[in-house]
């Protein structure tokens, strides 16, 4: 098993905690720096490899009872490579490997083990297991249920929870610094140090594409401030083009520091099929992180009604955007007319059904993008739209207000319900 995420997403802790719970012993091997595994993957003799390994950590490896696994693996030639060997030659033996995609997605002297191996996704956490972190499930499971007259009891505690994950985001040294200490100080200290690394991985790993990389990631908040969202070379340098900076975004998409929403021209099943290549958004992996980007005080976040208009809008904007990536297979874009200033925040498929979805990032909800989009020029699609706001949850026949701390659960059940 790979399990992919970004770096301090949380997967070293993750696999550990499920080896430690699910298996009878582990084997631990962090492969970052340790000279003893320099060689360990020079051939692919799995029976050597599992000797080798048995001996430096003094545990006797057993098929079905013992856990391997190798953190960090993009630094050790052929750790990834050997997963292949693994699948094939001892098959009963569980092996997983955690590895930031900063390395994974750019080891091109190595194969990948395509076919051999069941791939897992981390990303940052979501708002509900930030409820969690909080030592509130029973809160979070009442969100999970979309349990309406519960939430709507308890809106002005789930506000004051969503305004503290604007702030602290679901990076988990930064949520558990706040749970442990509450000072947002700290936690605005623990996300600098996180952005900091990452500089340093975009300085290790991106090659001769690391002065675009930077260029592209720290243009984020600027192009998050645009109303429309939409990524625009030229704000990242004057008179670039989409060949110039091309590899540059990928990097980032395939290291999960940003994800990229593309437009769809048509809002008809199946989404992918109308994906407009040619124009997209890009948002940051993490609210709390675009915070401090953005130069945003723990008061403008955690407190209503600071005068922040159009930076709270990409705020929301890409918190949707975050819960909505946790969901699997979900495709999401965003619509936009030609020649038109209609444009529909985000765009979801959750099985057949096609969900515009319009974001609020308050209580003011006045717009008539969604009604006309509904309503008038997709009329013949019968959606049903969704708008997510500070609003109590509504259910208007033609549309459904969500609340912004229920969006997640909202999509997730959608998604298990068709």
């Amino acid at each position: 098993m790979v399990l992919y995420g970004a770096r301090q997403v949380g997967k070293t802790w993750l696999l550990k905690e499920f080896g430690n719970r699910e298996y009878k012993k582990m084997v631990y091997v962090n492969c970052h720096g340790n000279k003893s595994v320099e060689h360990l993957f020079d051939d692919f003799d799995t029976t050597r490899i599992l000797l080798q390994l048995s001996a430096a950590s003094g545990i006797d490896i057993k098929a079905g009872e013992t856990l391997i696994v190798f953190d960090e693996v993009q630094e050790v030639k052929g750790g990834l490579a050997s997963l292949k060997y693994f699948c094939e030659n001892t098959p009963e033996q569980h092996v997983a490997v955690a590895g930031s995609l900063l390395g994974l997605g750019y080891n091109r002297d190595e194969s990948f083990p395509v076919g051999k191996v069941d791939m897992l996704n981390l990303y940052p956490m979501s708002f509900d297991e930030y409820v969690r972190a909080k030592g509130n499930d029973v809160l979070a499971d009442t969100l999970l249920r979309c349990d309406w007259p519960t939430i709507t009891a308890l809106a002005a505690m789930l506000e004051g929870l969503l305004r503290e994950y604007y702030f602290v985001g679901g990076m988990p040294e930064a949520v558990l610094n706040f749970v442990t200490n509450g000072q947002p100080g700290e936690v605005r200290n623990v996300q600098r140090k996180i952005l900091r690394a990452y500089g340093n991985d975009i300085g290790k790993h991106a090659g001769g594409e690391t002065n675009k990389v930077r260029m592209v990631w720290q243009s984020m908040v600027s192009q998050l401030s645009k109303e429309n969202r939409k990524f625009i070379y030229g704000a990242v340098r004057k008179g670039a083009r989409s060949r110039d900076l091309e590899n540059a975004i990928q990097w980032l998409i395939d290291a999960g520091l940003v994800y990229k929403v593309n437009r769809c021209l048509k809002p008809v099943s199946p989404l992918p099929f109308y994906k407009d290549p040619n124009a997209f958004k890009l948002y940051m992996l993490d609210v709390g992180l675009l915070g401090v980007m953005a130069g945003t005080t723990a008061r403008q976040i955690l407190l209503p009604n600071q005068n922040m208009e159009e930076y709270k809008g990409a705020m929301t904007e890409n918190y949707v955007v975050q819960q909505a990536m946790t969901i699997p297979d979900m495709p999401l874009f965003y619509y936009s007319k030609d020649n038109s200033t209609m444009e529909i925040d985000l765009i979801v498929q959750t099985g057949e059904r096609v969900i515009p979805i319009e974001v609020k990032a308050e209580e003011n909800v006045k717009s008539k993008s969604l009604s006309q989009f509904v309503n008038v020029e997709f009329a013949d699609q019968n959606m049903k739209g969704l708008r997510c706001s500070m609003r109590l949850y509504v259910d208007q026949g033609w549309m459904e207000n969500v609340p912004l701390y229920n969006i997640y659960g909202y999509l997730r059940n959608e998604m298990m319900t068709d």
